[in-house]
């Protein structure tokens, strides 16, 4: 199983496993099925959550609005929606 897919309307879905109160928050490789990241966030109150979305809103080029965690509000393991993401995947799995 592999750590993207996109669903019947063509947005991406991710699986990701999230490391919290790295220095920067970056890509980190493969974590079983899912793409690991480390956030330069802590685990209170969403702030975590935020800058996970911050960032994939980012490294993805689209609207902070168009990423929605999907699953895992309060978890380390996340599936994250993108709306009409016109990037492929490999901008976050370079190292990969």
């Amino acid at each position: 199983m592999s750590w993207y897919r996109y669903d019947g309307t063509n947005n991406l879905v991710l699986t990701l496993y999230i490391q919290t109160g790295a220095k920067i928050t970056e890509a980190a490789g493969l974590f079983g099925d899912a793409l690991k990241i480390r956030l330069a966030a802590v685990p209170m109150e969403g702030k975590a959550n935020a800058t996970l979305i911050k960032f994939l809103a980012a490294q993805f080029d689209v609207p902070v609005g168009q990423v929605r965690l999907k699953q895992g509000g309060k978890s380390r393991h996340k599936v994250i929606v993108i709306h009409r993401s016109m990037h492929n995947p490999s901008v976050l799995s370079n190292i990969v």
